[in-house]
């Protein structure tokens, strides 16, 4: 395996086992998923707070891999590391015997392994071989994108998950360039991007070449797809009062996390009935409002964490949420009624000795 490549420090590290630590902490055995293991910090340190939490860990990288199980090596008896990509979870958990779980992590993106070897080709501040896969036994490289995509496809790929506003421009020079001959370094991919920029637009914003490297990256592993796929499986998978966290650092994962907890926060039945319907109730609540950013502190002690945006999420019991929804409906009525003309609770009061009063109609003693 040899000796780790880089540092790693993981991100909203107290965050996390904060917001997850009630989901796993019920006095018996839990499950937890970390489906983006890397080295394994996020993984050592529920580990630690949870005695009684079982770990199954996802990563694609098998050198993460190899250090995470080092790392882990003395919780091995309630550890399950798995070479899979997080849309593979499902499958993954019913291997190995777990129809539930009680916690999901998911720390996006890149990691710092493969952003601090310079022979991965992720970074465009080195030079390497463009390569830029997270799992390097399958899959085609960034090399293979850039010197085969056609035109439209390869400006699409910048656009859309680089969101690069220069994205045909950028194609058209990396295409003009693989006719005189093959692109195979990442200082010669930046160098084109850089030249592709105006001036003044480089001038702001960071290394000209970070949103094309996000994206090729992207398309490379299908980061996007994989996600798109992986967040409702894992919310399908926990138990009542499960909890799940979501670390993303560019808009593009924090959409799909957010479109993906919005699905399941919000009441699908009719909106003008009195009462929720049987199994069209909101199936998780939301634990913070909107996105969380890091801390000025965090970011000066972890800058990888400047761009982090977090969101989490709890399953919900069905039946209970849908009783404290009626009986919040039920009392917003009566509210409401108090305040039509003839129904207030001199027009409601019943005739002395009638038999129809009850202390929930509001009857007391006059003075």
């Amino acid at each position: 395996m040899g000796e780790l490549r880089g540092t790693h420090v993981p991100v909203l590290l107290e965050r996390c086992l904060e917001l997850l630590a009630p989901a796993l902490d019920r006095g018996e055995r839990t499950v937890h998923v970390d489906a983006t293991l890397g080295l394994g910090g996020h993984a050592e340190a529920v580990l630690e707070a949870h005695p009684r939490t079982v770990l199954v860990g996802l990563d694609r990288d098998t050198e993460a891999l190899a250090h995470a199980r080092a790392r882990l090596a003395r919780f091995a008896d309630r550890i399950h590391l798995e070479h899979a990509v997080y849309d593979e979870l499902p499958e993954v958990l019913s291997r190995l015997g777990y129809p539930a779980v009680d916690g999901v992590l998911f720390d996006l993106g890149v990691s710092s392994l493969q952003l601090d070897a310079p022979d991965r080709g992720f970074a465009y501040a080195q030079d390497a071989p463009l390569d830029m896969r997270m799992d390097q036994t399958r899959g085609v490289t960034a090399e293979e994108v850039v010197n085969t995509y056609a035109h439209p496809e390869l400006a699409r790929v910048l656009r859309v998950y680089g969101e690069e506003k220069f994205a045909t421009r950028i194609a058209s020079a990396i295409v003009r360039e693989r006719e005189r001959a093959r692109i195979t370094s990442s200082a010669r991919l930046a160098e084109l991007v850089r030249e592709s920029i105006p001036a003044p637009a480089r001038r702001t914003g960071g290394h000209p070449a970070k949103r094309t490297f996000q994206a090729l990256r992207i398309e490379v592993n299908r980061e996007l797809v994989a996600l798109e796929a992986a967040l409702p499986a894992a919310l399908d998978r926990l138990t009542v009062g499960g909890r799940m966290v979501v670390l993303s650092y560019h808009s593009l994962e924090d959409r799909l996390t957010k479109l993906a907890l919005a699905d399941r926060v919000r009441s699908k039945g009719p909106v003008d009935l009195p009462v929720e319907l049987p199994g069209t109730g909101p199936t998780f609540r939301l634990l913070s409002r909107g996105a969380e950013l890091p801390s000025e502190v965090e970011v000066a002690a972890n800058p990888r964490a400047a761009s982090v945006r977090l969101r989490a999420a709890e399953r919900l019991d069905p039946t209970a949420e849908q009783h404290r929804r009626t009986d919040r409906e039920r009392y917003r009525r009566r509210v409401r009624a108090m305040h039509q003309p003839g129904t207030g609770s001199a027009a409601r009061r019943p005739a002395p000795g009638d038999g129809t009063g009850t202390d929930e109609e509001g009857e007391g003693h006059d003075d």
